[in-house]
């Protein structure tokens, strides 16, 4: 099994509770850099994995390859855990490894455990009130639409269909012991929901 876990933005006291559980419980922990290093070090012995920052496609397909290889070859028979910071699901080296796992080694159990984003992180640091609609991008096209509060979601989904989306997951009350996610999008939603929505042939891109 291999778990991406958040780390957080950096403050060794924004880790979760859960994200020092598992580091502790992991048989194997890798992270991305020095940074995450020092994150972990009080909780677990790590080994830094290399990730270069570059444009070239080649070396980046060489070294996501090369690195699938080394976690899928310990997370085969143990638990191993990636350390990184901000959180696994949003704009991380994770999702790259994730996947190239996935299409390697389809038979390996992957999980994220979620860390403070920078986008939360930013939005406390600079006591930004933000209480409307808002857009995060990192300048490539728009490819997924998250909206929190569906008390209508089928309706919601519809609109969006309109706008080019393509694939719906509702979520509600997460983390409880009422947790309900499903592609089923149903006409009633719960204040605490969400629907998230992709388009299928941007994902692919």
């Amino acid at each position: 099994m291999l778990i991406g876990v958040g780390l957080g933005p950096g403050d060794p006291e924004l880790l979760t509770l859960k994200a020092i559980r598992i580091l502790e419980q992991s048989d194997k922990v890798f992270v991305p850099g020095k940074l995450a290093l020092k994150l972990v070090s009080p909780y677990t012995d790590a080994e830094i994995l290399d990730f270069p920052m570059t444009h070239d496609k080649s070396v980046l397909e060489m070294t996501i390859d090369h690195n699938a290889d080394v976690v899928a070859a310990e997370a085969v028979h143990k638990q191993v855990a990636f350390g990184l910071i901000g959180d696994p699901n949003f704009f991380s080296t994770f999702i790259r490894l994730k996947n190239r796992i996935h299409e390697k080694y389809p038979d390996i159990a992957i999980e994220t455990v979620p860390g403070i984003s920078s986008i939360t992180a930013f939005a406390s640091r600079i006591d930004a009130h933000i209480d409307r609609s808002f857009v995060v991008s990192d300048g490539s096209p728009i490819a997924t639409k998250i909206v929190l509060k569906t008390r209508t979601p089928k309706k919601i989904r519809d609109r969006l269909i309109e706008e080019g989306y393509t694939d719906f997951i509702f979520a509600e009350k997460l983390f409880s012991d009422e947790e309900q996610v499903t592609e089923e999008i149903p006409d009633k939603g719960n204040y605490f929901s969400i629907l998230y929505a992709s388009k299928r042939e941007m994902k692919k891109q």
